[in-house]
């Protein structure tokens, strides 16, 4: 009897090692920001987004809540048992207007005794269940420090590792996109393998090729310095003109250039998407400030 309750306590506690470690494996991975009771994380190039309401945990308050997400009640019929509590596991797929594949998972939790949280996972040609219940556990548990989370208001990023001061002009877009009026947009994402990232640079620049009314102009490879790592990127210069949209009527712009960047950054992989306008403010570098934060072009 004694040797099954040492067996069952190592059990115990050689999973909460594991979980202990794979906490300090994602951490330098996750980012996060809070905003109107919603919090919005990035991981691999997965946005997560969470949200907990003050009700019961049933499947009548489930649909009713969370009605913007076209959930039925015949879809509330998975379980997980490794998340720990009652839960409901909701997964979708569809193809955009690209022709890649969306991949939309949720877990709808008990997360407290009359309290049900919400966490959406969304990317892009992958699905990782394995990272969504490690994600999801550390929500439930309330496990994620709030020194983690970015603050809305801008003064200096936590750019994969590396804190970089911007001043108050810049503004959040999402999570990991950040856009300074003038001088460029950013948005970026951490990675545990180099070919997910590679990936990730690929569908966005296919997200942009696949865009109806617009067109390239023109499109290259160039050498660029990374966070001080030695890499090409692809350059694209994206024509608007004819496209009758709020974006270009606020910016004024006509042409967008948009490189494309994937680089080992600190021990993980960064894949990283910058852009700026015709009309933005051009360092003598050839790039806006922005860019310049984290990227300088080479000679041919």
């Amino acid at each position: 009897m004694a040797k099954i309750l040492v067996a069952a306590i190592l059990i115990m506690l050689t999973r909460t090692l594991s979980f202990g470690q794979a906490q300090e494996t994602i951490f330098p991975r996750l980012a996060a920001i809070a905003n109107n009771g919603t919090d919005f994380f990035n991981i691999d190039g997965v946005m997560i987004s969470s949200q907990s309401v003050e009700l019961e945990f049933s499947p009548k308050n489930i649909l009713k809540k969370f009605k913007k997400f076209n959930i039925k009640e015949s879809d509330l019929l998975e379980t997980d048992s490794l998340i720990g509590v009652r839960n409901f596991y909701v997964s979708k797929t569809e193809k955009n207007d690209a022709g890649m594949v969306q991949n939309t998972s949720y877990y709808f939790v008990e997360h407290a005794p009359k309290k049900l949280t919400m966490i959406a996972f969304d990317a892009l040609n992958k699905k990782d269940r394995a990272l969504e219940r490690q994600v999801a556990r550390l929500i439930v548990e309330n496990r994620i420090p709030r020194n983690m989370y970015e603050s809305l208001s801008i003064d200096s990023i936590n750019f994969a590792g590396r804190k970089i001061f911007l001043g108050s002009r810049c503004r959040w877009m999402n999570v990991c996109n950040v856009q300074c009026p003038d001088e460029g947009q950013m948005n970026w994402s951490v990675h545990k393998q180099e070919q997910d990232a590679k990936q990730t640079v690929i569908d966005q620049y296919n997200m942009i090729r696949a865009k109806r009314g617009g067109k390239i102009l023109s499109e290259d490879s160039v050498r660029v310095a990374f966070e001080g790592t030695e890499v090409k990127a692809k350059k694209i210069v994206y024509d608007f003109r004819g496209i009758k949209s709020l974006l270009v009527g606020m910016t004024g712009g006509k042409t967008l250039t948009v490189y494309f960047v994937m680089a080992p950054v600190r021990a993980n992989y960064v894949s990283c998407v910058m852009s700026f306008w015709d009309i933005d403010r051009i360092g003598q570098s050839g790039l806006p400030r922005l860019l310049e934060q984290v990227m300088k072009l080479n000679s041919p």
